[in-house]
């Protein structure tokens, strides 16, 4: 999303936006952690908390329900952002209307963007992947289909094999490719 461009093809998916925090040395979904916690103070206003829940309520760490939301409006920041920046820089005009795309539009643009995909309940999961149309038509995303070059379609094909070969070899399980390796 910090990119000009989107490009995907076919076989492509991007994930929703579920910050992933270190607790007890693994990994952990803060959006869930949110979503629970709001479900059980809800419980709460309604009077239906269970002794059970009340007792996982009292166990919950403030501190560390504040850095889930940290994560979570941070994670919706820099997504706003990055496509304010990049990937709406050339955005001019509207396409259905011709009218002139302001700096506010594209904020409101970005800022609904990063809200859909903030959406844990919507997803359900920070493994699920998210494919090219569904980008396209239900959150109006501009997606360059890199199948439709054959060039660019074997040069994406190529480094993907490449990059997953380099990882099996090096029992890496993530990388990120960055303008200094590589």
């Amino acid at each position: 999303m910090s990119g000009d461009d989107i490009l995907m093809d076919y076989h492509s998916c991007l994930g929703p936006i579920d910050p992933q925090l270190e607790l007890d040395d693994r990994l952990v979904p803060a959006l869930s952690y949110l979503s629970q916690y709001e479900s059980l103070i809800e419980k709460s206003r309604n009077e239906t908390l269970s002794t059970a829940e009340l007792v996982l309520l009292q166990k919950l760490d403030l501190a560390e329900l504040h850095q889930f939301e940290l994560a979570r409006d941070l994670s919706i920041a820099l997504l706003k952002r990055w496509l304010t920046r990049y990937k709406f820089k050339d955005w001019v005009v509207t396409e259905t209307c011709g009218e002139p795309v302001t700096e506010a539009m594209k904020e409101e643009r970005a800022a609904w963007i990063a809200l859909q995909l903030n959406d844990h309940e919507r997803w359900l999961t920070h493994g699920r992947g998210i494919d090219m149309q569904t980008l396209r038509d239900e959150l109006k995303l501009k997606i360059t289909d890199f199948g439709d070059d054959p060039d660019l379609k074997t040069a994406v094909w190529d480094y993907f094999w490449f990059l997953r070969d380099h990882m099996a070899r090096n029992g890496l399980v993530s990388f990120v490719h960055n303008p200094y390796f590589f």
